[in-house]
């Protein structure tokens, strides 16, 4: 079979929980053990058989699908065999997710922080957010349990703050019946932009007073007494389709990776779990010889995870917090629900990796404004998430954490014009007290008006047009040619 046709291999994929043990087949929706309550991971039954190919094999594999002409295998499907091997080429949904461009530091930014590093731009997912590579393979699942099941209706449902509102939203509209989409936002805490998405993707949007963590304990109660698709961090298949970062960057440095710090915002934990699931499965693999290096971000705002790792390794408590408003809205979440897969997969890591291979760093919300407004004044298109992971990676320089032979790829989880208010309130120093944000008046930007309105009125357009260059030439001290 050549490589770029739909793969034969299937796989038999099981839930296992995280706390006791328990097994269940993964032709359902289930989200929390019926045992205990605790998350599961999916996985592989047949795994192993993947061994019988080398990991010099499925690289060559997984570069020959660059060239696919074949749309299930253009986006995260081109991992196909390490994802979710169940489904049949008809069930694959693909909206041009995956394959995201990592986009090396400009040069100035790179000198400024004193190490190399990238962005990997999720934002320039069709959602503008990396929510999509789990949406992807969430929905191509809900597709192929709907044909098995013969079902003739499917409510998905999502708690967000809006990212994986409109993912989840714009994945429903697409598929189709018999799925439908409704989501539940915080009242207030979502912006704008991203609250126009879901809405323009024709889902029903349900708001409730309070934060994500209390939409989250709904949803959590509806998937737990109805049959509905949650489409959260707890949604196993979700965090299938979000290790696709993890092999994208692995194959974009050339399946060599041993000397890269990958820093990535917690929020709700699905994304760092993922992604070291996804590292894990490439190494057992042999498809890479080396981990790289992990690094959590949390700001101080929403920081259970930091706090976790922070303690001494035999005194470790988990323990939620109260959040504080931050503009890293994403990761605005005290009882990330995905926690006990991520001390799972890092007790993993940590055992093939060594004792530096997974790290939680703590910003604050001064730095994570700074630095994205520092990245974008450098061409880049950092979410406040982004500028939280460059803050980490700052902060982790400073700390003697990483140097300067290593090589840094941030996630920048969303597009900067999805926090464009946040930005709007740097530039004019209107941030809220409890932000704690005062803005760096070097990095304020603000357009400045060269003439009166009053200027327009009564003079034809060569007049205005002669005292609108006048008012430029003065205020940019231009010459005229020689």
């Amino acid at each position: 079979m050549a490589y770029t046709e739909f793969p034969t291999y299937r796989g038999r994929m099981e839930y296992v929980c995280l706390d006791c043990g328990a097994r269940y087949p993964g032709d359902s929706l289930l989200y929390t053990c019926p045992q205990c309550g605790g998350v599961f991971l999916l996985e592989n039954l047949d795994f192993s058989k993947l061994k019988e190919r080398s990991g010099a094999q499925w690289r060559e594999i997984f570069d020959a699908r660059c060239a696919t002409r074949a749309t299930a295998l253009r986006g995260i499907f081109r991992y196909y065999e390490l994802l979710a091997p169940l489904m049949d080429e008809e069930d694959i949904v693909y909206l041009g997710e995956g394959l995201t461009p990592i986009v090396e530091a400009a040069p100035a930014l790179r000198d400024s922080v004193g190490i190399p590093f990238a962005y990997k731009n999720d934002g320039q997912n069709p959602s503008a957010s990396f929510k999509d590579r789990g949406m992807a393979c969430a929905f191509s699942f809900l597709k192929w349990l709907c044909r098995r099941q013969q079902w003739d209706e499917v409510l998905t449902v999502c708690a967000s703050t809006g990212d994986t509102s409109a993912a989840a939203a714009l994945y429903a509209a697409y598929v189709g019946a018999p799925l439908k989409s409704v989501v539940l936002l915080p009242h207030g805490k979502v912006t704008p932009q991203q609250l126009s998405q879901p809405l323009g993707s024709g889902a029903t949007v349900l708001e409730l007073p309070g934060v994500f963590d209390d939409c989250m304990k709904v949803v959590e109660l509806l998937a737990e007494n109805y049959r509905v698709a949650l489409l959260n961090s707890k949604n196993s298949w979700r965090i299938l389709g979000q290790e696709s970062f993890a092999y994208e960057i692995a194959q974009w440095y050339g399946w060599d990776i041993s000397t890269l710090c990958i820093f990535v915002p917690i929020g709700n934990a699905g994304n760092v779990t993922a992604i070291m699931s996804g590292f894990l499965k490439l190494l057992d693999l042999g498809i890479i010889t080396a981990l790289p290096r992990m690094f959590g971000v949390q700001s101080e705002h929403a920081d259970p995870v930091w706090r976790y790792y922070d303690a001494p390794k035999n005194a470790r408590h988990w323990q939620p917090v109260t959040v504080a408003p931050s503009v890293a809205q994403a990761a605005m979440i005290g009882n990330p629900v995905s926690f006990p897969r991520v001390r799972t997969l890092a007790e993993r890591f940590v055992e093939k990796g060594g004792e530096r291979a997974f790290q939680v760093m703590r910003v604050t919300e001064q730095q994570i404004m700074d630095a994205m407004i520092m990245a974008n004044r450098h061409g880049h298109i950092a979410c406040t998430q982004g500028g939280e992971c460059l803050a980490g990676l700052i902060n982790a320089k400073l700390l003697g954490l990483v140097t300067a032979d290593e090589h840094a790829v941030l996630d920048s989880t969303a597009h900067a014009l999805k926090f464009a208010g946040f930005q709007e309130m740097y530039f004019n120093n209107t941030f809220p007290p409890e932000y704690n944000v005062t803005p760096d008046t070097k990095l304020a930007n603000k357009p400045e008006l060269l003439l009166p309105e009053s200027a327009r009125q009564g003079r034809d357009a060569a007049t205005f047009t002669r005292m609108g260059a006048e008012a430029v030439v003065a205020r940019l001290g231009l010459q005229k040619k020689g």
